[in-house]
């Protein structure tokens, strides 16, 4: 019986553990504040606008690469408000859109709705980075499930963004994307 007492009280030590470093200590641990005093000052008005490529990777569960791809995005502004089509192409030949639309506030938050997200989504831009959080419902072929969503991006030094997201379901992390943003050469 004691020794029953033992594993249940190192269970729920690991459990306590595991809280504490998501809490403090892991991706979403983060703050918009960590990043305020950094250059160069993300402006999404400025660095996603006009004609913008991206690739990709996807890491499922498991930490292995699940999927891979390449966007092509089309980004417009009109004062604080505007909109980003994004297209999707994925190893699979799976082409996914979306359309963004976002509300930037004077004080840097944002407010950013889609078709496949569930409400309204919600973060900040300060210094050189920008958070959003979000519930996204995955497509039916893609079983349907809504995930919780934390995006990153940060901006690199010549004008790049580089995005990570981590989607979690009850808590858990079920997959995370790594991708980079920068504008298209327009000939």
């Amino acid at each position: 019986m004691e020794t029953i007492g033992y594993v249940l009280l190192g269970v729920a030590l690991m459990l306590v553990l595991n809280h504490l470093k998501s809490k403090y200590m892991d991706f979403a641990a983060q703050s918009p504040l960590d990043y305020a005093k950094n250059d160069p000052q993300f402006d999404l008005r400025e660095h996603l606008n006009g004609p913008i490529e991206c690739e990709g990777v996807i890491y499922g569960p498991t930490g292995r690469v699940t999927s891979r791809f390449v966007g092509n995005f089309e980004a417009e502004w009109d004062g604080n408000k505007g909109y980003m089509r994004e297209e999707f192409r994925y190893d699979s030949g799976t082409v996914q859109n979306r359309e963004w639309h976002l509300t930037l506030g004077n004080d840097g938050t944002i407010k950013a709705e889609a078709p496949d997200v569930i409400g309204t989504g919600s973060g900040t831009q300060t210094g050189s980075a920008v958070q959003l959080k979000y519930r996204i419902k995955l497509p039916d072929e893609a079983g349907g499930h809504v995930l919780d969503t934390i995006d990153w991006m940060y901006l690199a030094p010549n004008g790049s963004i580089v995005n990570r997201s981590q989607f979690r379901k009850f808590g858990f992390k079920v997959a995370e994307l790594v991708a980079t943003m920068r504008k298209k050469e327009v000939a």
